[in-house]
């Protein structure tokens, strides 16, 4: 069934705070939305009412859309409708598959090769995730946790790379948020950015690997039951 929306509580960006062209800006209040999981999977997007609420007309609408679609965050149907696209497992497996070589690769490449600079905001990363885990706050460390990856993937120095990991992890990110807080879960994620930590500060990029593969390899098993459990977000197969 498809999701109605009331889009002026759907919490989208205003597009005056934002940044870029009209069609960008529009592009990433949505993108914001989606990813945040505020337009959950299946919501069908009205043009119109989009035009209304952020006070735009329909072109820069249509642009941010078909963008949206390139990165498989909307499924443009012709003659019909325009929705959030549904997840599948199938796509969330290869998207973790793809995850992992990519951060594999560079794990090992920022062990055997880094700065101190680098190595310094790796630590204070850790650090903050730290105080975050301790003051449970679970959003604040669900940030730092994915700021820790992603300074990995820019310490490769390749910034084509950094880009193709984040478009691989959007489903990632998005099914991520049906998790719900498990006990321990976050004490047990930052020992693990502890461990990869230690590895590459020591030049051990093998053990860095494997740390790594450990940590990533979590989130599949969790992911696996949210087929069932919110099978209205999922594409029926």
């Amino acid at each position: 069934m498809d999701n109605e929306v009331n889009l002026g509580m759907a919490g989208l960006t205003d597009i005056e705070s934002l940044n870029g062209s009209l069609a960008q800006r529009v592009y990433q209040s949505l993108r914001e939305a989606i990813l945040s999981m505020e337009l959950p999977p299946g919501t069908v997007l009205k043009k119109g009412a989009l035009c209304e609420q952020l006070g735009v007309s329909r072109s820069p609408v249509s642009e941010a859309i078909a963008r949206l679609s390139q990165e498989g965050l909307v499924d443009v149907i012709p003659q019909s409708a325009t929705r959030v696209s549904c997840f599948s497992m199938e796509e969330i497996r290869e998207a973790s598959f793809l995850r992992e070589a990519l951060e594999t690769a560079a794990v090992e490449k920022v062990a055997t090769q880094h700065t101190e600079e680098q190595l310094t905001q790796l630590t204070r990363n850790v650090r903050l995730h730290e105080l975050l885990v301790e003051d449970g706050d679970l959003d604040g460390a669900y940030k730092a946790d994915e700021e820790f990856h992603a300074l990995i993937m820019e310490f490769t120095g390749f910034p084509g790379v950094s880009l193709v990991a984040s478009n691989v992890s959007l489903q990632l990110k998005r099914a991520r948020l049906l998790l719900q807080p498990e006990p321990g879960r976050a004490s047990e994620a930052l020992k693990e950015h502890r461990q990869v930590l230690e590895a590459i500060r020591a030049g051990d990029p093998v053990n860095a690997q494997v740390r790594l593969k450990t940590h990533l390899r979590q989130l599949i098993p969790r992911l696996e039951p949210l087929e069932q459990q919110h099978a209205e977000y999922f594409r029926s197969r």
